[in-house]
């Protein structure tokens, strides 16, 4: 594919400023500030296992939650992939890996199909890492998901330590990310549809 796939996004709420560069043939590199460390880390560890390029500058209301500035992510990274996509000639689609982290499986299947769907099952019996709950991650793909539109599968096997559990997904979902987003040559610049369209 010749054009080069890439976004810039910005958006400014009265919660959340969010600025965004990406590139989805890039190498992995990563320049993430959310003001919340564990959050960076995983936005740091999908551009990494995806190898996306990824900057985030970020500022907001993360004094009073984190629940803002992790959903605002989501929704702009939705959007910075959708627009540096475009029409998604010549993409794989689908995308799935099953990923383990320690004691921990994760299992995520997408299709960047135009219709947004989203499915999350995870459980857990302990959510916290620090200050950060990981009741967010689900708020985080369900916002990506919906900008993306595209329908994902987030499923944990098993897993005990919620940081291990966030690891797992955030890289599994990078992973088939990568898949869906990888041009292949076989399709030249034809639609991955036999419809010869993707629904909106």
């Amino acid at each position: 594919m010749a054009q080069s796939r890439i976004a810039h996004i910005t958006r400014n709420t009265k919660e959340t400023q969010i600025q965004m560069e990406l590139c989805v043939d890039g190498s992995g590199l990563a320049e993430i500030e959310t003001g919340i460390p564990f959050f960076d880390h995983m936005l740091t560890l999908l551009a990494k296992h995806g190898l996306f390029d990824l900057k985030v500058k970020a500022t907001g209301d993360i004094d009073v939650d984190y629940h803002h500035m992790v959903e605002d992510c989501g929704i702009v990274l939705g959007q910075a992939f959708k627009e540096a996509l475009g029409e998604k000639r010549g993409i794989c689609r689908y995308g799935f890996f099953l990923l383990p982290m320690d004691e921990s499986l994760a299992r995520v299947a997408l299709d960047l199909s135009n219709r947004q769907a989203f499915v999350y099952k995870v459980d857990y019996q302990f959510p916290m890492v620090r200050d950060f709950n990981i009741v967010l991650v689900k708020e985080f793909f369900q916002a990506f998901a919906n900008e993306a539109a595209c329908n994902l599968h987030i499923n944990l096997e098993y897993g005990e330590e919620p940081h291990h559990i966030a690891e797992a997904i955030f890289k599994a979902f990078a992973r088939a990310l990568d898949q869906a987003t990888r041009v292949d040559p076989r399709l030249g610049d034809a639609l991955p549809s036999t419809k010869g369209t993707l629904s909106s």
